[in-house]
């Protein structure tokens, strides 16, 4: 399992939500690059990029400020935020560093694309599956749908996606610690990698993740924990292993 910093863009600011309120947005840094190479120095194997603007309009809004990162750390980024079409997915994944694509809505609600993505760039494309009340959530968190996360996983494996991002949106900011019981779930429902996301406030929260003892899930992204300085990225690595 490998730690994940997360890094949210909001009006070119780093930012961490309260359970994808926008509205309850708490800034940490007006340089997101800044924070990029924090996490690489701190010995982060890959980092979590995410264009909040744009995953509430539908189209890439902080797209410079994503790209001026992956041209200054050489450390694998996974990008996702406002990516809706075939052109979008090509620019991120032909610029530097940035290797992994990860749709939401467009998952959801453009099954065309999702084929097309994962037939035109295998190996890079994953799906975020935001959940709330066990249903998952579009539009930046703003909609929910009445699709069930668990069935929307299913459709992604067999579509050919490389792996699920699940964030249990209840949990995302709050530093409650991480849904276990979900992600057991989500692991046990699709044969494909998985990465945790949301809640995760502490080093025993990182313990009682690797506790599962399911070598599905991939990593787990971390972000308000980093920011409030409950854990180091290097306390962090010690603790899941890479």
């Amino acid at each position: 399992m490998i730690l994940i910093p997360a890094i949210d863009i909001l009006g070119g600011k780093c930012v961490r939500l309260f359970r994808g309120d926008y509205d309850q947005a708490t800034e940490y840094s007006h340089n997101p690059a800044v924070v990029a190479e924090a996490w690489r120095d701190g010995g982060a194997k890959r980092i979590h990029l995410v264009d909040l603007d744009g995953a509430r309009t539908g189209r890439a809004v902080n797209e410079e400020i994503i790209l001026s990162i992956g041209e200054r750390i050489n450390t694998p980024i996974e990008v996702g935020g406002g990516i809706r079409d075939l052109d979008q997915i090509d620019h991120y994944l032909s610029s530097p560093n940035i290797d992994r694509v990860i749709l939401g809505t467009a998952a959801l609600k453009d099954p065309t694309l999702l084929a097309d993505a994962t037939s035109d760039y295998p190996g890079h494309i994953w799906v975020g599956i935001d959940g709330r009340g066990g249903r998952v959530a579009v539009e930046g968190w703003t909609e929910d749908s009445a699709t069930d996360v668990y069935d929307l996983a299913a459709i992604c494996e067999d579509v050919g996606v490389s792996g699920i991002i699940f964030t249990d949106i209840s949990r995302d900011g709050t530093l409650v610690g991480p849904n276990l019981s979900s992600l057991r779930r989500m692991a046990e429902r699709v044969s494909i990698p998985v990465i945790a996301s949301g809640g995760v406030s502490s080093l025993d929260d990182l313990r009682a993740l690797r506790g599962l003892g399911l070598e599905r899930i991939e990593g787990v992204i971390v972000g308000k924990a980093l920011y409030t300085g409950a854990f180091t990225v290097e306390e962090g690595i010690e603790v899941v292993g890479g």
